[in-house]
Protein backbone atom coordinates (compact mmCIF):
# COMPACT_ATOMS: atom_id res chain seq x y z
CA UNK A 1 0.00 0.00 0.00
CA UNK A 2 2.98 2.49 0.99
CA UNK A 3 4.63 1.90 -2.60
CA UNK A 4 1.65 2.37 -4.72
CA UNK A 5 1.05 5.30 -2.05
CA UNK A 6 4.77 6.55 -3.25
CA UNK A 7 4.48 5.84 -7.17
CA UNK A 8 0.66 7.74 -7.42
CA UNK A 9 3.06 10.42 -5.54
CA UNK A 10 5.70 10.80 -8.02
CA UNK A 11 2.97 10.47 -10.86
CA UNK A 12 1.19 13.37 -9.58
CA UNK A 13 4.11 15.63 -8.99
CA UNK A 14 5.22 14.79 -12.43
CA UNK A 15 1.97 15.80 -13.84
CA UNK A 16 2.51 19.21 -11.57
CA UNK A 17 5.71 20.07 -13.01
CA UNK A 18 4.64 18.74 -16.39
CA UNK A 19 1.65 21.05 -16.38
CA UNK A 20 3.83 24.63 -14.92
CA UNK A 21 6.05 23.83 -17.73
CA UNK A 22 3.47 23.34 -20.14
CA UNK A 23 2.06 26.57 -18.78
CA UNK A 24 5.27 28.87 -18.84
CA UNK A 25 6.28 28.00 -22.31
CA UNK A 26 2.96 28.66 -23.84
CA UNK A 27 3.15 31.99 -21.78
CA UNK A 28 6.22 32.68 -23.07
CA UNK A 29 5.18 31.54 -26.88
CA UNK A 30 1.99 33.82 -26.63
CA UNK A 31 3.99 36.63 -25.68
CA UNK A 32 5.82 36.40 -28.71
CA UNK A 33 3.43 37.33 -30.71
CA UNK A 34 3.74 41.11 -29.49
CA UNK A 35 7.19 41.12 -30.04
CA UNK A 36 8.27 43.48 -32.47
CA UNK A 37 11.93 45.15 -32.32
CA UNK A 38 11.60 48.85 -33.95
CA UNK A 39 15.00 48.55 -36.63
CA UNK A 40 16.05 51.88 -37.66
CA UNK A 41 19.14 51.26 -40.69
CA UNK A 42 20.65 54.44 -39.75
CA UNK A 43 21.94 53.55 -36.11
CA UNK A 44 23.40 50.08 -36.88
CA UNK A 45 27.34 49.98 -37.90
CA UNK A 46 29.40 47.15 -38.49
CA UNK A 47 32.15 48.31 -36.29
CA UNK A 48 31.95 46.15 -33.38
CA UNK A 49 33.12 47.24 -30.46
CA UNK A 50 31.15 46.20 -27.72
CA UNK A 51 33.48 45.52 -24.38
CA UNK A 52 32.59 41.64 -24.02
CA UNK A 53 32.28 40.67 -27.95
CA UNK A 54 34.38 42.88 -30.02
CA UNK A 55 34.39 41.70 -33.60
CA UNK A 56 36.85 43.45 -35.76
CA UNK A 57 37.09 41.82 -39.47
CA UNK A 58 40.14 39.12 -39.38
CA UNK A 59 39.42 38.11 -35.48
CA UNK A 60 39.73 34.48 -35.71
CA UNK A 61 38.63 31.86 -32.56
CA UNK A 62 38.82 28.37 -31.67
CA UNK A 63 37.06 26.35 -29.22
CA UNK A 64 38.15 23.14 -28.25
CA UNK A 65 41.09 21.28 -30.13
CA UNK A 66 41.78 18.29 -32.23
CA UNK A 67 39.39 17.03 -33.93
CA UNK A 68 36.61 18.16 -32.05
CA UNK A 69 36.42 22.09 -32.19
CA UNK A 70 34.77 24.69 -32.95
CA UNK A 71 36.66 27.51 -35.70
CA UNK A 72 35.11 31.25 -35.65
CA UNK A 73 36.68 34.41 -38.20
CA UNK A 74 35.27 37.37 -38.90
CA UNK A 75 35.23 38.22 -42.60
CA UNK A 76 35.58 40.93 -44.37
CA UNK A 77 32.62 40.57 -46.62
CA UNK A 78 29.15 42.28 -45.02
CA UNK A 79 25.80 41.62 -45.79
CA UNK A 80 22.71 43.65 -45.79
CA UNK A 81 19.51 42.61 -44.24
CA UNK A 82 16.65 45.20 -43.93
CA UNK A 83 18.18 47.80 -44.92
CA UNK A 84 21.37 47.33 -41.91
CA UNK A 85 24.84 46.53 -43.18
CA UNK A 86 25.83 43.01 -41.17
CA UNK A 87 29.15 41.68 -40.06
CA UNK A 88 30.29 37.79 -41.50
CA UNK A 89 30.76 35.72 -38.05
CA UNK A 90 31.94 32.43 -39.85
CA UNK A 91 31.26 29.39 -37.15
CA UNK A 92 32.39 25.93 -38.53
CA UNK A 93 31.90 22.83 -36.13
CA UNK A 94 33.97 20.36 -36.57
CA UNK A 95 33.41 16.46 -34.58
CA UNK A 96 35.56 13.69 -34.90
CA UNK A 97 37.61 15.44 -38.14
CA UNK A 98 34.30 15.97 -40.28
CA UNK A 99 32.56 19.48 -40.80
CA UNK A 100 29.15 18.96 -39.08
CA UNK A 101 28.18 22.69 -39.23
CA UNK A 102 28.71 25.62 -41.03
CA UNK A 103 27.22 29.11 -40.02
CA UNK A 104 27.28 32.42 -41.22
CA UNK A 105 25.42 34.41 -38.63
CA UNK A 106 24.81 38.27 -39.36
CA UNK A 107 25.68 41.63 -36.97
CA UNK A 108 25.69 44.96 -36.08
CA UNK A 109 26.14 46.94 -33.30
CA UNK A 110 23.45 49.55 -32.40
CA UNK A 111 24.36 53.11 -31.44
CA UNK A 112 24.10 52.02 -28.15
CA UNK A 113 26.37 49.46 -28.06
CA UNK A 114 24.09 46.35 -28.21
CA UNK A 115 24.84 43.83 -30.79
CA UNK A 116 22.20 42.73 -33.07
CA UNK A 117 21.46 39.71 -34.52
CA UNK A 118 20.16 39.67 -38.03
CA UNK A 119 19.86 36.24 -39.03
CA UNK A 120 21.60 32.86 -40.36
CA UNK A 121 22.18 30.52 -43.11
CA UNK A 122 23.40 27.19 -41.68
CA UNK A 123 24.42 24.35 -43.63
CA UNK A 124 24.03 21.06 -41.82
CA UNK A 125 26.44 17.85 -42.71
CA UNK A 126 26.65 14.44 -42.29
CA UNK A 127 29.32 12.27 -43.24
CA UNK A 128 30.77 14.78 -45.01
CA UNK A 129 27.46 15.26 -47.25
CA UNK A 130 24.97 18.74 -46.97
CA UNK A 131 21.78 17.41 -45.45
CA UNK A 132 19.78 20.22 -44.62
CA UNK A 133 19.91 24.19 -43.35
CA UNK A 134 17.65 23.66 -40.39
CA UNK A 135 18.25 26.49 -38.00
CA UNK A 136 18.27 29.41 -40.25
CA UNK A 137 16.75 32.38 -40.41
CA UNK A 138 17.07 36.24 -41.85
CA UNK A 139 15.31 39.12 -40.43
CA UNK A 140 12.24 39.90 -41.96
CA UNK A 141 11.44 37.06 -44.26
CA UNK A 142 8.69 34.49 -43.26
CA UNK A 143 8.15 36.70 -40.00
CA UNK A 144 11.82 36.05 -38.57
CA UNK A 145 12.91 39.00 -36.61
CA UNK A 146 16.00 40.20 -35.54
CA UNK A 147 17.41 40.00 -31.34
CA UNK A 148 20.10 41.64 -29.27
CA UNK A 149 22.95 38.71 -28.68
CA UNK A 150 24.99 40.95 -26.43
CA UNK A 151 24.03 43.77 -24.59
CA UNK A 152 26.60 47.11 -24.22
CA UNK A 153 25.01 47.23 -20.33
CA UNK A 154 24.66 43.81 -18.33
CA UNK A 155 22.51 43.40 -15.48
CA UNK A 156 21.66 40.60 -13.93
CA UNK A 157 18.20 39.48 -14.19
CA UNK A 158 17.92 41.10 -18.04
CA UNK A 159 16.08 38.21 -20.35
CA UNK A 160 15.72 38.87 -24.17
CA UNK A 161 15.85 37.76 -27.61
CA UNK A 162 18.19 36.71 -29.71
CA UNK A 163 16.36 36.05 -32.80
CA UNK A 164 12.34 34.65 -33.25
CA UNK A 165 11.58 32.66 -36.02
CA UNK A 166 8.72 31.01 -34.57
CA UNK A 167 9.17 27.27 -34.48
CA UNK A 168 12.37 27.02 -35.96
CA UNK A 169 14.53 29.76 -33.87
CA UNK A 170 13.86 31.49 -30.62
CA UNK A 171 17.47 31.51 -28.40
CA UNK A 172 16.63 33.30 -25.18
CA UNK A 173 19.48 34.80 -22.71
CA UNK A 174 19.96 35.35 -19.09
CA UNK A 175 22.17 37.46 -17.50
CA UNK A 176 22.94 35.63 -14.67
CA UNK A 177 26.15 37.67 -13.08
CA UNK A 178 28.75 39.84 -13.35
CA UNK A 179 32.30 40.11 -12.48
CA UNK A 180 32.96 36.59 -12.70
CA UNK A 181 36.61 35.24 -12.62
CA UNK A 182 37.01 32.39 -15.26
CA UNK A 183 40.01 30.03 -15.09
CA UNK A 184 40.85 28.12 -18.51
CA UNK A 185 43.64 26.41 -19.70
CA UNK A 186 44.68 29.43 -21.86
CA UNK A 187 44.47 31.95 -17.82
CA UNK A 188 42.34 33.29 -15.87
CA UNK A 189 40.16 35.99 -17.03
CA UNK A 190 38.35 38.66 -14.52
CA UNK A 191 35.25 40.82 -14.87
CA UNK A 192 33.41 38.02 -16.45
CA UNK A 193 29.91 38.54 -17.46
CA UNK A 194 27.68 35.05 -17.10
CA UNK A 195 24.71 34.32 -19.30
CA UNK A 196 22.72 31.40 -19.50
CA UNK A 197 21.56 30.92 -23.59
CA UNK A 198 18.40 28.72 -23.52
CA UNK A 199 15.31 27.74 -26.11
CA UNK A 200 11.75 26.90 -25.52
CA UNK A 201 12.29 24.65 -28.72
CA UNK A 202 14.40 21.81 -26.72
CA UNK A 203 14.32 20.33 -23.22
CA UNK A 204 17.03 21.12 -21.44
CA UNK A 205 18.95 23.31 -23.63
CA UNK A 206 20.17 25.83 -20.89
CA UNK A 207 23.91 26.47 -21.74
CA UNK A 208 26.13 28.59 -19.25
CA UNK A 209 28.14 30.79 -21.09
CA UNK A 210 31.14 33.38 -19.60
CA UNK A 211 32.30 36.59 -21.92
CA UNK A 212 35.14 38.26 -20.63
CA UNK A 213 36.55 41.99 -21.55
CA UNK A 214 40.28 41.14 -21.97
CA UNK A 215 39.76 39.22 -25.21
CA UNK A 216 36.19 40.36 -25.66
CA UNK A 217 35.15 37.11 -26.53
CA UNK A 218 33.42 34.28 -25.17
CA UNK A 219 36.22 32.03 -23.16
CA UNK A 220 33.93 29.15 -21.85
CA UNK A 221 30.72 27.35 -22.72
CA UNK A 222 29.32 24.60 -19.86
CA UNK A 223 27.20 21.91 -21.32
CA UNK A 224 23.14 20.72 -19.51
CA UNK A 225 25.72 17.09 -19.59
CA UNK A 226 28.37 19.44 -17.47
CA UNK A 227 31.04 19.12 -20.93
CA UNK A 228 33.18 22.64 -20.91
CA UNK A 229 34.11 23.86 -23.90
CA UNK A 230 36.87 26.45 -23.65
CA UNK A 231 38.51 29.25 -25.73
CA UNK A 232 41.90 27.44 -27.35
CA UNK A 233 43.20 30.24 -29.40
CA UNK A 234 42.23 33.63 -30.29
CA UNK A 235 44.25 35.96 -33.26
CA UNK A 236 43.64 39.42 -33.14
CA UNK A 237 43.78 41.21 -36.65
Amino acid sequence: MKARTIVLGIVILVLVAGGAAFFYFNNLRSRAADYNPQIKPAEFTTKITNKYFALPVGKKMTYGAGDNRIEIEILAETRVIGGVETVIYLDKEFKNGQLVEETRDYLAQHKNGDVWYFGEDVNNFKDGQLQDHSGSFIHGQDGAKAGIWMKAEQRVGDTYRQEYYLGHAEDMRDTIATGQTVTTKMGTYTDCVKVDDWTPLEFNSREHKYYCPEVSSLVLVEEPSGARSELTNINMP
